[in-house]
C-alpha cells in the first residue's frame, strides 16, 4: 500500500517568538520512526519532511496530489497561533480531491484528540500515545478492509461520538523499534533518541500524559544505540544530540547503562550533547561523558525558588542544581539551563530568589543565555497535569488554537506585570540578535562590546522593575514602559543615549 509519512511545514510564531515548549524535542524523530515501522511491514513508504525541503502548505498539497497515497500519516506539531494552517491544509487537500485516509500522530494530537476529531472532519483517525504499532495496525486494516475497525490506541469518530478501544501500553523494550528513517538534509548534527519517557512527572510537561500518565522511562540498550550511531557515521555524521527528555535515566541502572554506552562510543571519536536532570550527575558520570566526546548539556533546573520547585512537581532541590552546575564546569562544560522565570503562583520573593540563584551561579553573564532565562514563562498545555489543576481551580481560560493552551490568572498582579514587561524586553533583544548584521548577533562575542552592555542592561532593568513592584507604587502602564525599554536597549546596542 502506498503511504506518505509527513512532517508538515512549520510557521514561526510571532507571539511565542522564542518559546520551544510547543512539543518535546524528540518530536523531530517521530515521523522517521513511523515511516520505518510502516516500511518494515512491507508498505511503499515515502517520508516527506517539509522542514528540510522548505515546502509551504500550498506546495505540499501539490506534491501529495501528484502521488496520492492510500494513507497520509502526519506528525502533527502544534505551531502556536499558526496551528489553524495545518487544518486548513487538510481541508485544501480534500478540496483538491484527496480521498485517502488522513491519520495524525504525535504529542499535540495525543493530548487533544477529542477536540481535533470534533472540530476537523477532514481528519479520519488519531494515534493516541506511542504510535508505531498503532499506525502499522491501521495500515493493515486499510489494506485489507478499507476500514479502521477497533484498534487499541486509535481514536476515531463514530456518529457524533469520539471512540477509542482503549489506551495502548507503551512497548517495554525500545530496542524492538526499527531505526528511524531520515530525510536527507545534509545535517552536520543528527538527533538521536536513546530512551523514551521520563521517570518524573513535572506538572508542565506533556511527556507523562503522552505515555498514559506514567513515568515509563525505558532506555535502549547501549548496543542498539551504537548500531544507529555507526550507521549515521557511515553517512558522514560526526556530531550527535540525544533528544531524550532524560538521557541518563533513574538510579543505579540508569547510571550503569550510561557508563556502558560511553565505553562503547568512546572509540568512535564523535561529539555529542544531551539533556538530563541535575540529580542524575556525579563525578564518575561526567568524567565518562567528557572522555567520550560530550560537549553540550541542558540541565532542567526550572526554578531558583524551593517553593516553586514543589509546585511544579519537579522532584529536585536547589542544592542539587547548584552542585550539578559546578560539577559540569569543573569538567569544562558550561551548561545551558532549562528555567521558568515566571509561574502563575510566583510571588515577588520567588522572582528575587530566581534572580539571586542565577547571579550566584554565574548564569547572567552572557546575553543569549540571560535573555532566554529571563523570558521563559510557565506554558500550560492541554492534557498536562498543570492544565488539569488550573482548570479544576477555575483559573484557566482556554487560549491558543482550539484552546490547546491555557491562560492562567496570576496570583500576584505585580508578577504578571513584570512578566509582561520583561518578556517583551527579552524578545526585543532576541529578535535583534537573530539578524546577522546586528551588533548583538548571537554568533558574535557575547561577553564584551554591545552584547555585554545589553546583557547588563537586562539585569539592571529586571532589578529596577522588581524594586518598583516591591515598593507598592502604582504600576506604570506596561505599554509605556515597553516603549521606554525599547529605546534604552537600542541605545545600549548603538552607543546612543536613549
Amino acid at each position: 500500500m502506498k503511504i506518505i509519512v509527513l512532517e508538515h511545514p512549520r510557521i514561526r510564531s510571532e507571539n511565542r517568538f522564542n518559546d520551544i515548549a510547543n512539543t518535546p524535542l524528540w518530536s523531530c524523530l517521530m515521523g522517521g520512526y513511523v515511516a520505518s515501522a510502516l516500511k518494515s511491514a512491507g508498505h511503499e513508504v515515502t517520508l516527506i519532511d517539509c522542514t528540510v525541503n522548505g515546502w509551504d502548505f500550498s506546495r505540499t498539497v501539490d506534491e501529495i496530489m501528484a502521488l496520492p497515497p492510500t494513507l497520509l500519516a502526519v506528525n502533527c506539531v502544534y505551531i502556536w497561533e499558526n496551528s489553524g494552517a495545518i487544518f486548513d491544509f487538510f481541508q485544501n487537500l480534500r478540496s483538491a480531491g484527496f480521498r485517502g485516509h488522513i491519520n495524525l500522530f504525535g504529542f499535540y494530537p495525543t493530548l487533544a484528540y477529542r477536540m481535533i476529531l470534533s472540530s476537523s472532519k477532514d481528519v479520519d483517525t488519531i494515534c493516541v500515545g506511542e504510535c508505531e504499532i498503532t499506525v502499522k495496525e491501521l495500515a493493515s486494516f486499510l489494506e485489507a478492509l478499507n476500514a479502521t475497525g477497533e484498534i487499541i490506541g486509535l481514536a476515531h469518530r463514530s456518529g457524533e461520538d469520539i471512540r477509542m478501544a482503549g489506551p495502548r501500553a507503551p512497548l517495554r523494550d525500545p530496542d524492538l523499534f526499527d531505526l528511524p528513517l531520515r530525510a536527507d538534509g545534509g545535517f552536520r548534527t543528527a538527533s538521536i533518541l536513546g530512551s523514551r519517557g521520563c521517570y518524573n512527572h513535572c506538572s508542565f510537561c506533556p511527556v507523562p500524559s503522552f505515555y498514559n500518565n506514567g513515568p515509563l522511562w525505558r532506555g535502549r540498550s547501549p548496543e542498539n544505540i551504537l548500531l544507529e550511531m555507526k550507521a549515521l557515521i557511515s553517512k558522514g555524521i560526526r556530531n550527535f544530540y540525544f533528544a531524550d527528555p532524560n538521557f541518563i535515566g533513574p538510579g543505579k541502572k540508569g547510571k550503569d547503562r550510561t557508563l556502558r554506552l560511553m565505553e562503547l562510543i568512546r572509540p568512535l571519536k564523535i561529539t555529542f550533547g544531551m539533556e538530563t536532570r541535575p540529580e542524575d550527575l556525579d563525578e564518575e558520570i561526567l568524567e565518562s561523558l567528557v572522555s567520550s566526546g560530550f560537549t553540550s548539556m541542558l540541565l532542567g533546573v526550572e526554578s531558583g525558588s524551593s517553593s516553586l520547585l514543589g509546585q511544579l512537581s519537579k522532584g529536585a532541590t536547589l542544592n542539587g542544581s547548584e552542585r550539578a552546575i559546578a560539577l559540569c564546569r569543573s569538567f569544562g562544560i558550561d551548561p545551558e539551563i532549562g528555567f521558568l522565570m515566571f509561574v502563575p503562583d510566583s510571588t515577588l520573593s520567588d522572582l528575587a530568589e530566581n534572580l539571586e540563584f542565577l547571579r550566584k551561579n554565574e548564569l547572567l553573564n552572557r546575553l543569549d543565555r540571560t535573555a532566554n532565562l529571563f523570558s521563559h514563562s510557565h506554558i500550560v498545555l492541554m492534557g498536562t497535569s498543570g492544565y488539569q489543576r488550573y482548570e479544576k481551580e477555575g483559573r484557566l481560560i482556554p487560549a491558543g488554537y482550539m484552546g490547546f493552551e491555557g491562560e492562567i490568572e496570576y496570583t500576584d498582579k505585580r508578577v504578571a506585570w513584570m512578566r509582561d514587561v520583561v518578556v517583551f524586553a527579552c524578545h526585543h533583544v532576541l529578535r535583534r540578535s537573530a539578524s546577522s548584521d546586528s551588533p548583538i548577533h548571537w554568533r558574535k562575542p557575547q561577553e564584551q562590546g554591545p552584547a555585554k552592555r545589553v546583557n547588563d542592561y537586562l539585569v539592571r532593568i529586571f532589578e529596577r522593575l522588581l524594586k518598583n513592584a516591591e515598593s507598592f507604587r502604582t504600576l506604570d502602564d506596561p505599554e509605556m514602559v515597553k516603549k521606554d525599554i525599547e529605546k534604552e536597549i537600542n541605545g545600549e546596542i548603538y552607543f546612543e543615549q536613549p
